[in-house]
């Protein structure tokens, strides 16, 4: 007898739009209504989670408004008391998040959810069950910091060297999972290290996992338009690439 063949997993019917949100009144509403419009494909339901880490600049009553404003949408709102950061955030809303997909996604306006389609269609059509955007590999992006650019370039290649994975955007923003290979992976990761911690964690997972990027547009913010992340966060990101590499 020959082996048996591999079970494919149900057709996902639910898409979870998890979104993490430290001082962001400015952009938030815009951003979710963004999220809440864009047509998504073959009808999928939407829930859309926000946590807000902790803002001191009125995000949280924002937050509060948006399931008022757009009753048509399932919201979860969480308020942390303690600032832990983007990965602890994330992990909040992993969480609590139903839908068999899951999205991650900035509250910032840097990325657009008009790209959602493209985003779930490996997922959808069973090609995947991880998919990562990629700034680099075609679509419209504003100019900004070249030092960034080489930057993620680096972090990218070195995360590379320690998964055996061939992305050109590991410290995108857009990734999108299958919920159960979150279910599969122990997140711990508080801040910025997220994003190597993730990809490293999922490139171990046997049997191997298929992942997917796509090109997505890039609006990357200024300082004086509120971007947080330094060079610190740099080297901090690579100190997780080789402690993740290396660790489980």
């Amino acid at each position: 007898m020959g082996p048996m063949p591999q079970q494919q997993p149900p057709a996902p019917t639910s898409v979870s739009v998890v979104i993490p949100v430290y001082n962001e009144a400015a952009t938030v509403q815009t951003l979710v209504e963004r999220v809440v419009g864009v047509p998504l494909p073959a009808g999928l339901r939407r829930q859309v989670i926000l946590v807000d880490d902790c803002s001191t600049d009125g995000s949280a009553a924002k937050l509060d408004e948006l399931p008022r404003l757009h009753p048509q949408v399932e919201f979860v709102v969480v308020h942390k008391t303690i600032n832990q950061g983007k990965g602890a955030a994330l992990r909040d809303g992993f969480a609590r998040a139903t839908g068999d997909i899951v999205i991650v996604q900035d509250a910032d306006l840097e990325y657009d959810p008009a790209d959602y389609p493209k985003l779930l269609a490996p997922i959808l059509d069973d090609k995947a069950d991880v998919v990562y955007g990629s700034r680099f590999i075609g679509e419209p992006h504003r100019v900004q910091y070249f030092w960034h650019m080489l930057g993620n370039k680096f972090l990218t290649t070195l995360s590379n060297m320690f998964t055996n994975l061939n992305l050109t955007d590991m410290e995108v923003c857009y990734k999108v999972f299958r919920r159960e290979v979150l279910q599969r992976i122990r997140l711990k990761c508080n801040r910025f290290g997220f994003e190597p911690e993730v990809t490293a964690k999922i490139a171990r997972l046997r049997p191997r996992l298929r992942i997917y990027e796509v090109g997505v547009a890039y609006y990357g913010r200024s300082y004086e338009e509120g971007k947080k992340i330094t060079w610190k966060d740099g080297v901090k990101a690579i100190l997780a690439i080789v402690w993740y590499g290396l660790k489980d």
